[in-house]
């Protein structure tokens, strides 16, 4: 078990580096389509802080993988249900999602339908690797 909190945290520390980057970023394209007003201090700051602890979970969370006593079913729902968490309450507390129950369900919806429509890209190029190994090793076990 010590060694998946290990995983988590090497994970969580090298992705945490990039959120305040994709919040400097979102934050110019912004800036540059007029989409956003002068922020204050506290904003930008609520921004870097939540957005770091956004990237170390998300990046922590891949580690999940890694338990083999758990169901790759059971990891999946695991993964999705933290991140869901973890982004909406990120959204929620910088103001970029109203708090209501329209916006919430819209919110999990595009979640819903973008963390499915990933994990069936993943699914594709696994089983196309998969089919082209095993063909492989069926071409090698007859000659």
């Amino acid at each position: 078990m010590k060694s998946y909190i290990k995983d988590f945290i090497r994970r969580g520390l090298t992705a945490m580096g990039f959120g305040p980057l994709v919040l400097a970023v979102l934050f110019l394209i912004l800036r540059r389509h007029g989409q956003l007003e002068d922020l204050t201090v506290e904003q930008i700051c609520l921004g870097i802080f939540s957005l770091s602890a956004l990237a170390f979970t998300a990046g922590g969370m891949n580690a999940i993988y890694r338990v083999e006593q758990l169901p790759l079913m059971v990891a999946i729902l695991i993964h999705g249900l933290v991140l869901y968490i973890s982004y909406l309450i990120t959204y929620l507390i910088n103001g970029w999602l109203d708090w209501g129950m329209v916006p919430v369900l819209v919110f999990t919806g595009i979640f819903l339908v973008g963390y499915v429509l990933i994990w069936v890209m993943i699914y594709s190029i696994i089983k196309r690797r998969t089919a082209r190994i095993n063909a492989i090793l069926r071409k090698n076990q007859q000659t």
